[in-house]
């Protein structure tokens, strides 16, 4: 397994670079300045010939989907750790990963913990119509509500049929926070998880880029390759 890292250089894209390093599985990184002793490259285009098996795309938007469709475009299975995506940007990567027959995944949040969460969320959902949702996240964080508690917000819903308010809260010192709160006749639900360190992040993306190469189309979300874990 060869693994590119696009944003070789961010918080999420050191962490990666690093685990990687530690499996044997890099391949080599894309970032603005490149880094030769790093493997560090500037250009997709020399990044994408050093013929990697995976591209782990942890850029931003829009820089993410022009990234990830060229990379899949040209058959390289793909994991997107990137929220923010339109559903017309989905629909042309879905569309690209079936017509090179490969696998692309797209993932909002890379924690294990983060996806059961909103697995039992939407659990008490069926119990429990009213929530609201808090997402907390460090002041650095763009998109605000998190690609999280939109996909939270989307489960509950289609179980629900209420709307689930969302709450943002941007400060120094937070990581990736999220309570989801049910709230019924005398007694109140907290689903809550916790990130304290990117570390979290690692074993979710290295299960991703591992699942992706078996896969064809486009899968969403941690989800869809849970049940494939031993």
């Amino acid at each position: 397994m060869r693994v590119a890292v696009a944003g070789a250089m961010g918080r999420m894209g050191t962490v990666a670079c690093e685990a990687l390093r530690r499996e044997n599985e890099y391949c080599c990184g894309l970032a603005r300045i490149p880094d030769p002793s790093r493997e560090i490259v500037a250009s997709l285009d020399e990044m994408l010939a050093r013929r990697p098996d995976v591209l782990l795309d942890l850029t931003t938007q829009p820089g993410s989907y022009e990234i990830s469709l060229a990379a899949v475009e040209r058959g390289i299975c793909t994991v997107v750790g990137s929220s923010g995506w339109s559903a017309e940007q989905r629909a042309a990567l879905a569309k690209a990963a079936e017509t090179r027959g490969i696998g692309a995944l797209l993932v909002p949040n890379f924690s294990l913990g983060a996806t059961l969460m909103m697995r039992f969320a939407e659990e008490a959902a069926r119990f429990f119509p009213d929530a609201e949702i808090v997402e907390m996240h460090h002041s650095n964080k763009k998109d605000k509500p998190s690609g999280t508690a939109r996909e939270t917000a989307s489960r509950i819903e289609a179980l629900s049929r209420t709307t689930a308010a969302i709450h943002s809260v941007r400060l120094p010192g937070l990581v990736a926070h999220q309570e989801v709160l049910f709230g019924g006749s005398g007694e109140l639900l907290t689903i809550r998880h916790d990130s304290f360190t990117r570390e979290s992040f690692v074993p979710g993306m290295l299960a991703a880029v591992r699942a992706v190469v078996t896969r064809r189309g486009l899968s969403i979300g941690l989800d869809s390759i849970l049940e494939s874990r031993p």
